[in-house]
């Protein structure tokens, strides 16, 4: 059983997770042990249902030996988490071994990708695109035949220059030819959502074709674009924690996820007003320790103005959002998120903020000694030349002023 291609079928959203693959290429290495970690970690957001919600791109097995073993103990050791990926060019060498890595375990897939424009299969095959997507095609009944029980997707790689009338005709013939999904990949991210919703239409006309999105983000439109497919009735998007993929990466793991899932009203928005996107609704309160995770092992910085999961989400700094945070916010993140509000520091500090965290650390101010301790910390400040004041060089001003007044 295709449980992807089941769950999409019902209109339920599938995660197509790229971050050890794809984002190797933003000139990350994901250990095995993190691989196994991170599919696990990523399935248990859906509980028993992490197969049918998430697939985990493990890695290229092709690349190299160790890449070959680090994709099968992915498929080995986190089987039923997620459905396992090994993805591959369009070559019978290169399918045969991705076969062989996800070989035996549950829910395996290969995705094998190929050139849909013209320029790019001239690049890759020195064929035509109409040649090169007949080799797609004929791939896909051969891995299918070398092993039914790993399901095939067929990736088109550059889609978003290719005729949209061609990529209509194979992807019917790869789903003929037993292909589970048929991705469209917008390689170079240099698509319009408009351009997006066009492709997905146009290409996804055949009803027993199920399409996957595989969108990058070089104009800083990954999530529109993603969206968008989703709107037009795409359920199999490919994502990536943090955005990590090729150049500027795709669209972030944690913002689509959480987009998806946080609101009713939102996904009827975004998906249709009979959307029933989920098996077992996602668990968000994962999303900041998964990102975490992703971002010590990759040394990608988590910032102050990463959305969903950055170090700046439920922070207060100043007075009127103090006072009425939910006016300032479009989510409470400690109720869906599990991320505690927390007041920071800083120069822009209102007298209430720094009555409050001083409390915190212990003293009762009253009204003349908040406006000292205000002034105190803006003009440290700008003395540092840094917005946020440590709370413990707070500390030891409060407890001189308290001393001298005693």
């Amino acid at each position: 059983m295709d449980l992807v291609r089941e769950s999409a079928s019902a209109g339920r959203v599938v995660l197509w997770e790229e971050s050890a693959r794809d984002g190797a290429q933003a000139k990350t290495l994901m250990a095995p042990d993190f691989r196994v970690r991170l599919a696990v970690e990523q399935g248990r957001i859906f509980g028993a249902d992490g197969p049918r919600h998430v697939v985990f791109a493990a890695g290229f097995p092709a690349v190299c030996a160790e890449e070959f073993e680090a994709v099968r103990r992915v498929a080995v050791e986190a089987e039923g988490a997620v459905s396992v990926a090994a993805v591959c060019r369009g070559t019978a060498v290169d399918v045969r071994q991705a076969v062989a890595s996800v070989r035996g375990s549950a829910h395996a897939r290969v995705m094998v990708v190929v050139p849909a424009s013209e320029a790019m299969a001239q690049v890759m095959t020195h064929r035509g695109a109409r040649e090169a997507l007949d080799a797609g095609v004929a791939l896909v009944e051969e891995a299918r035949g070398r092993d039914d029980g790993v399901a095939v997707d067929l990736c088109f790689a550059d889609a978003s220059r290719a005729d949209h009338g061609l990529m209509a005709d194979y992807a019917s013939a790869a789903t003929a030819a037993g292909a589970g999904t048929v991705i469209l990949a917008d390689t170079v991210g240099d698509q319009l959502p408009s351009d997006v919703a066009a492709m997905f239409t146009r290409v996804g006309a055949d009803k027993d074709v199920v399409l996957a999105s595989h969108l990058h983000n070089d104009l800083g439109l990954g999530l529109a674009n993603t969206l968008e497919a989703a709107r037009v009735g795409v359920r199999v998007l490919s994502s990536s924690w943090l955005g990590l993929a090729e150049r500027a990466g795709m669209v972030a793991t944690e913002q689509l996820l959480f987009l998806l899932a946080y609101r009713a009203e939102r996904i009827r928005a975004l998906l249709g007003e009979d959307a029933d996107p989920w098996w077992t609704p996602p668990d968000l309160t994962r999303l900041p320790v998964i990102a975490r995770m992703v971002s010590a092992e990759t040394g990608l910085p988590l910032s102050v103005t990463t959305p969903v999961v950055g170090t700046g989400v439920g922070t207060i700094s100043t007075g009127t959002p103090f006072v009425h945070p939910d006016l300032f916010q479009p989510y409470d993140p400690q109720a869906l998120l599990g991320i505690a509000p927390s007041v920071v520091l800083t120069h822009l500090a209102s007298a209430r903020v720094v009555t409050a965290v001083a409390a915190r650390l212990g003293h009762d101010l009253d009204r003349e000694q908040a406006r000292t301790a205000m002034a105190w910390v803006k003009t440290r400040a700008y003395r540092t030349g840094r917005a946020t004041v440590e709370e413990s060089a707070f500390a030891s001003y409060l407890d001189g002023m308290c001393e001298g007044a005693r």
